[in-house]
């Protein structure tokens, strides 16, 4: 689907004005078509005439880039665990802050069909550690949004709150709600949170300690942390604890300690709010809107901090639900690698090097892990049914992967015409070539270490569990890797919509678990 400038309202239109090139609304440029399909066209001749090169090119690749990814992710969330990857401000520092030293504080609430939590979330706002006539709350409708106006309506809001109606016009996502909320806000200081959010008490002060430690206005964002307060509801509110926990407990202090773009969470992000402004707020067209911030931040030369303060969220009990908002996420980080990618020498002219290096792998190294990752379990346990069936007729392991040693009676399973059998991994020993002999062997370690992640990427996620006192997600933590599977899956998804729907933002359900504060276990 196309935009013309006419359809667009005229905060939207002024930020894709002011971002040319560099917004989703054009979710690929001919300069890219063009190069993704001359890439096409030469690996399918490849495998027309080669297959054995289009094969190699293309393991080689994606072998490369995931297990880049791995190492990245992996290497973040052990160094942070060891270091200090968040800006800690400690409780004293909290309590020695005047109330009429503190500044107005905006609060971005944007709202689609969340009237059955609307109770919930004003007295949420209304359990901020903060002076109340310094407190702005933009609670942002669309304009067809009746259900939550009502709602709202019937709660009694608190002059600190405020509804700020989003004017009906395409594209209907929350980051053109925001723009809205910005255009508006008072606050010298500004924060995003979701409808179904309850941030730590003195979470707005820690922020505010947070940017006043820079003078020179360096730090444009200081994230909060996610977690999920219906961790025990079932085994996936379980799972998805346990990816938050390592994520932002560790992964993203990582990422801090690099001194590399942070992809930003899709809440709790305070800003300083002219200088957010300056940087055209969030794209209107980016489903992942925080992803592709956290990027343009740091084109900008802006920093972001990871505060030691928590924001409680409620997981996704149901897998329907759970996949709407995955594809959606896995889709606006393609989007996100799309646009601050389109062309890799200017990309490394706004980030240098290091910094497109890391961007890569942390948005387009991400998503093109989560896409593969079904693809390299599928070959796997194919290669592993494949071993077993040769090794009860009478083949050794060893001979299997170290070819080709064959016997040739063995024919494999027998498809029609067709016979599989395991293929060597390692080609080794006299008559076999230099070169490929050499790869085979460096394919076959590559391919070890990858499949023994996973395992680190369970102690990780242990280790999160540790860190956040949470011991009883530690047992679900094993189960991990069926539930990366499931992102998988979420991700073809997001990836089919990249090509349908690129710009649909699929509602995700909130207040599914009945679960209206969080657990004392969590808080503590």
């Amino acid at each position: 689907m196309k935009f013309i400038p006419e359809q667009l309202d005229p905060i939207t239109r002024t930020f894709v004005e002011a971002h040319p090139g560099g917004s989703a609304v054009v979710v690929t440029s001919r300069p890219q078509r063009v190069r993704y399909l001359v890439t096409a066209l030469i690996l399918l001749l490849l495998l027309k005439f080669r297959w054995d090169y289009f094969l190699f090119l293309v393991t080689a690749f994606l072998m490369f880039w995931y297990a880049a990814a791995v190492v990245f992710r992996g290497l973040a969330a052990i160094l942070s665990w060891f270091g200090h990857g968040e800006e800690s401000v400690s409780d004293a520092e909290v309590a020695a802050l005047k109330d009429d030293e503190l500044p107005v504080y905006t609060v971005f609430l944007p709202l689609y069909h969340e009237g059955n939590i609307a109770a919930k979330l004003v007295r949420n706002m209304g359990r901020l550690d903060y002076p109340k006539d310094k407190l702005e709350v933009l609670l942002l409708l669309e304009a067809d949004d009746e259900e939550t106006r009502e709602a709202l309506s019937r709660t009694g809001m608190p002059d600190y709150c405020r509804v700020l109606t989003v004017p009906d016009a395409p594209p209907k996502t929350k980051p053109r709600a925001c723009n809205y909320g910005l255009a508006e806000a008072k606050g010298e200081f500004s924060v995003i949170y979701d409808a179904e959010d309850a941030p730590e008490p003195d979470q707005l002060k820690k922020a505010y300690a947070a940017f006043r430690r820079d003078p020179e206005k360096n730090v444009l964002c200081v994230q909060a942390k996610l977690n999920y307060f219906n961790s025990r509801y079932n085994l996936l509110t379980r799972l998805f604890t346990i990816e938050y926990s390592t994520y932002f407990d560790l992964t993203l202090p990582g990422y801090q300690l690099f001194r590399l773009p942070l992809p930003l969470g899709g809440t709790s992000n305070h800003f300083r709010t002219e200088i957010l402004r300056k940087v055209g707020g969030w794209d209107p067209f980016n489903v992942t809107e925080d992803c592709d911030l956290g990027l343009r931040i740091y084109e900008y030369g802006y920093r972001t901090l990871l505060i030691n303060s928590t924001t409680w969220e409620e997981a996704n009990c149901r897998v329907g639900n759970w996949m709407r908002q995955r594809s959606r996420w896995v889709k606006g980080f393609i989007q996100t690698h799309l646009v601050h990618y389109r062309n890799p020498f200017a990309t490394v002219r706004r980030l240098g090097y290091y910094g497109a290096f890391g961007g890569f792998l942390a948005v387009g190294g991400s998503a093109m892990m989560m896409l593969t990752n079904l693809v390299f379990w599928a070959v796997l346990l194919l290669y592993a049914g494949l071993l077993v069936h040769g090794a009860l007729h009478g083949i050794p392991v060893a001979d299997q992967i170290v070819g080709p040693r064959f016997d040739a009676a063995y024919e494999g399973i027998r498809i029609g015409r067709l016979s599989l059998k395991a293929w060597p991994l390692v080609y080794y020993g006299p008559g076999e070539d230099p070169f490929w002999s050499i790869f085979s062997r460096i394919f076959f370690v590559g391919s070890l270490i990858m499949f023994l992640a996973n395992f680190i990427f369970i102690a990780i996620g242990v280790v999160a569990c540790v860190k956040r006192k949470f011991y009883h997600l530690i047992p679900a933590s094993f189960l991990m890797p069926f539930y990366w599977l499931l992102i998988s899956l979420a991700a073809w998804k997001g990836f089919w919509q990249i090509f349908t729907k690129p710009f649909y933002w699929e509602k995700t359900k909130h207040g599914l678990t009945g679960d209206t504060e969080p657990h004392k276990e969590e808080t503590a």
